[in-house]
């Protein structure tokens, strides 16, 4: 049994994270020492790497939880966990999207600022919303 501290050197998690892994109901009645401390046992541990990992990857707390209890059903259907990571991928191909849209935006609000001692900037202006409606149409 390893308390927090030991824990969160063996895992790589802050003692914060597990705290929070903790009250999210992502680890399941740890034990406690007379005094009260926590005490993570080899399976807690495994599970905090789990989670690691997971979290390394950006799964959410809930889809945590999710592959937490297909981890521990001997009679879950692979086609479940794989239906999780494909929509995983899917929500993650959208935000990239959305974050190469946002960056080509910014790459042309940057290609027309003159960049001179003059105060007119284009950037500032489209941030005002001044100039180029159509920046709102491409986002």
């Amino acid at each position: 049994m390893l308390t927090i501290g030991k824990a969160s050197k063996a895992t790589g998690l802050s003692t914060k994270a597990i705290r929070d892994y903790e009250k999210a109901r992502l680890l399941q009645d740890v034990h406690r020492s007379l005094s009260g401390y926590r005490l993570y046992s080899d399976e807690d541990i495994a599970t905090l790497h789990f989670i690691r990992r997971a979290r390394e990857v950006n799964f959410s707390l809930r889809q945590i939880a999710r592959l937490l209890q297909l981890r521990d059903d001997p009679r879950r259907q692979s086609r479940e966990v794989k239906a999780l990571v494909g929509a995983h991928i899917q929500e993650n191909q959208r935000k990239l999207s959305l974050l190469q849209q946002t960056q080509d935006l910014l790459q042309q609000w940057h290609d027309d600022c003159r960049g001179n001692t003059s105060p007119d900037c284009a950037i500032i202006e489209r941030i005002e919303g001044t100039t180029a409606d159509d920046d709102k149409a491409r986002l």
